[in-house]
């Protein structure tokens, strides 16, 4: 597998207003890899991730320096399509938000949208497919009509994910999307994160120390808007060369 990077994040500033949230952030995220991104709450995580697919670009005042390519183009240029970049580049959220309609509908609107299924047989092959890889079809195979509202937390969840699935993005970024969910829904999430990983390149921002060693292959520690240390997750976890990584591990900081 090649090794070059998915995303290349070079010298990365991220302002909000006057604000700077983000400071010479420098990271690779490599391809079918599952990169954790942790840290205390504020410390720029989510703001770092929603920088990936331009989720930010609506907040008034923001502004970006330095570069984001994804596969070698810079995804802040000018001509750049931000509706490619967004079927490119799904995200799932910290809460389950799936449209109040049937779940079908729910899965079936990418592909809708995007002009991706030319008849009904097609778009029932997409949203069937996209439900198998979410693990949640045979749950829900015979409520296919049924309102997404209507089901559990993290059925829900998994419903948003396999609404992602269904543009088949490259990348899936992840923002704390277990957090409001109970042990069985996170365990259910992560098991999906890991056969996922297979197919598809992914971020995720957890709160949860355990889940980040658990799930990722890569792990970065961000403090006050600074990357402070980026590494193998088991090398990180049992390794750090940072203090402060040491720190926040360990309990004593954060």
């Amino acid at each position: 597998m090649s090794e070059n990077p998915v995303f290349a994040i070079r010298d990365l500033d991220f302002y909000y207003g006057a604000k700077l949230a983000l400071s010479k952030i420098n990271m690779a995220i490599l391809p079918c890899k599952v990169t954790a991104l942790i840290g205390p709450s504020g410390c720029g995580k989510s703001t770092f991730l929603r920088c990936l697919n331009r989720m930010n670009d609506t907040i008034p005042g923001m502004r970006l320096e330095g570069q984001v390519l994804l596969e070698n183009q810079d995804i802040y240029s000018p001509d750049y399509n931000v509706t490619e970049l967004r079927q490119r580049v799904g995200m799932v959220f910290q809460k389950p938000n799936p449209f109040p309609q049937s779940i079908y509908d729910n899965v079936a609107f990418g592909p809708r949208v995007l002009g991706r299924a030319g008849n009904t047989s097609q778009l029932d092959e997409i949203v069937e497919k996209s439900l198998r890889d979410a693990v949640l079809w045979d749950e829900v195979k015979n409520d296919l009509k049924t309102n997404a509202l209507g089901f559990s937390l993290g059925q829900q969840q998994r419903i948003c994910i396999a609404r992602v699935l269904a543009v088949q993005p490259e990348v899936i970024l992840f923002d704390e999307s277990t957090s409001a969910l109970d042990p069985i829904a996170t365990g259910h999430i992560e098991d999906l994160i890991a056969e996922l990983k297979q197919k598809y390149t992914i971020v995720i921002v957890t709160h949860n120390m355990q889940q980040a060693g658990r799930v990722s292959d890569f792990t970065g520690l961000f403090w006050l808007g600074e990357l402070i240390e980026f590494n193998v997750t088991d090398k990180l976890f049992t390794h750090p060369e940072k203090d402060l990584t040491e720190a926040y591990l360990t309990g004593k900081m954060g």
